[in-house]
């Protein structure tokens, strides 16, 4: 067992010499205090594992030590000593948080077996430290975590292809934390100290995209009012990163291949030839080889685009990250809100493992924030405070007991049973229902939607068409098609 590092307030010196002899001769590192307001000085100089008192002293008691050593450092194990009249007290000081106490006279042996009680639960509390720490070292890499051991492979391929300059492309889901990997990828690469320019394909219509990108001279179009430099230029020497890719037009896959073959450029309306040094990540929740298949991506690109590619697994394939992320949400939502929640209850734990989270991490990490604020302080966070709201994952804002996601962990009472199929059956059959709840909840509003449910229009649009729900209104209050 490692050395304790301890104080020792203790006014009388004959007693005080015998005890700091005796601990330093097992390996304490001890330092000694004559009165109650040296001690108190002592302990908010400098931490200390264990601070052993006497209840009697000159300037400060030695309840008045306890305090002082509990508010610096909860950590802190307290011994008080105490003679037979003062048992009371020293029970009192059990409850103020002290570890144990011990009557005077006493043995010598006494003493050290106290301290050596204390240095197990010292040792333990380092032990469980240093695994946490090499914990989050191994299952974490630039704000992404993960135990899972397809996550663990993530962690590792982001690792090597960081220190690279491939050009990446990131798959997955939305929702899973495709932008977080570009982030990573960046911060962790030899082009970090200058910009990661990020654009949204799915956001700008073709014309605007091209402009976006490659910039575009004055004149170039109407309302072209001066020249301007595209996110290429931007990131030049840094990191572009081009979410949603496969939303873009055909004439912009052309540019792009160019720009990746020749590493040159022009902008729009212009005729010279711009040299840019960018390294490229793409992420898109689509499967390119089949947009590859049926005509509507460049074979050519998504091979330049495919040098290197990272799949994240969706947040159901990955149980035991659930609660890891959550916990880490939790811990930021309390500090920004200025709460102290106790973490989660038994109920609301087994509620997100049983839950198939359909908006993968960005969806949990919406609940954990609508739990904190909306739950109690210094209380745990119960399945009543995930859902019942504006975007529960089942009723889209019914009532809670019309909610099967609150009413399983409250009551214990499951669904109603749904015909036995396969699973991406029954996901398709999830989506539909919710997609739908979620329009009659905006009137429609497929802008409303798609910003509710994470989604682009354009991709809205096409699961509405393929699960066949109704056109939704577009903001004039026309009939979209």
């Amino acid at each position: 067992m490692k050395g304790l590092r301890i104080l020792l307030v203790d006014d009388e010196p004959l007693m005080r010499l015998s005890m700091v002899d005796a601990l330093e001769t097992i390996g304490h590192d001890v330092e000694a205090s004559a009165s109650g307001t040296e001690g108190i000085d002592a302990i908010r100089q400098r931490p200390f594992d264990l601070v052993i008192t006497d209840l009697r002293l000159p300037g400060a008691d030695g309840l008045t030590v306890l305090t002082a050593a509990k508010k610096q450092s909860p950590h802190t194990e307290v011994m008080v000593i105490t003679a037979h009249g003062s048992v009371e007290t020293a029970v009192g000081a059990m409850k103020l948080g002290a570890f144990d106490y011990i009557t005077k006279p006493f043995q010598m042996d006494e003493l050290l077996l106290i301290v050596e009680r204390v240095g197990r639960v010292v040792t333990l509390r380092r032990e469980n430290q240093d695994l946490k720490a090499v914990l989050e070292d191994k299952f974490s890499f630039g704000g992404i975590l993960g135990a899972n051991n397809q996550m663990r492979a993530v962690l590792e391929k982001i690792k090597l292809v960081a220190g690279t300059d491939s050009t990446t492309l990131i798959l997955g889901e939305s929702g899973t934390g495709k932008e977080l990997v570009a982030n990573a990828i960046h911060q962790n690469s030899a082009r970090s100290h200058y910009p990661l320019i990020k654009v949204s394909c799915a956001a700008l219509p073709e014309t605007l995209l091209e402009a976006e990108l490659f910039g575009h001279e004055k004149g170039a179009f109407t309302g072209a009012v001066r020249q301007r430099r595209g996110r290429f230029e931007l990131a030049h020497r840094g990191t572009l990163f081009l979410d949603e890719i496969g939303e873009i037009s055909p004439v912009v896959q052309v540019k792009l291949l160019r720009v990746l073959q020749e590493r040159q450029f022009e902008r729009v309306g212009g005729n010279d030839r711009i040299d840019v040094d960018v390294r490229l990540v793409c992420a898109t929740q689509k499967d390119l080889r089949k947009e590859v298949s049926q005509g509507r991506f460049r074979e050519d690109l998504f091979y330049r685009l495919n040098v290197v590619h990272v799949v994240i697994p969706p947040l159901r394939q990955r149980q035991e990250d659930i609660m890891i992320i959550a916990e880490h949400v939790l811990k930021m939502c309390s500090s920004k809100m200025n709460k102290m929640v106790k973490g989660f209850s038994t109920a609301a734990r087994e509620l997100f493992l049983r839950y198939s989270f359909p908006g993968n991490v960005r969806e949990l990490e919406n609940m954990v924030e609508r739990a904190v604020a909306l739950g109690r302080d210094r209380e745990a966070i119960q399945p009543s405070d995930l859902c019942g709201f504006q975007s529960c994952p089942f009723t889209g804002g019914l009532p809670q007991e019309s909610c099967g996601f609150c009413s399983e962990g409250l009551t214990g009472q499951k669904r109603e049973e749904r015909p036995l199929t396969s699973l991406a059956t029954a996901r398709e059959q999830f989506e539909r229902e919710y997609i739908v709840s979620v329009l009659e909840r905006v009137e429609g509003s497929r802008t409303t939607a798609s910003k509710i449910l994470g989604l682009s229009r354009k991709t809205l649009w096409e699961k509405c068409k393929r699960y066949g729900i109704p056109s939704a209104r577009d903001e004039s209050g026309g009939e979209e098609e």
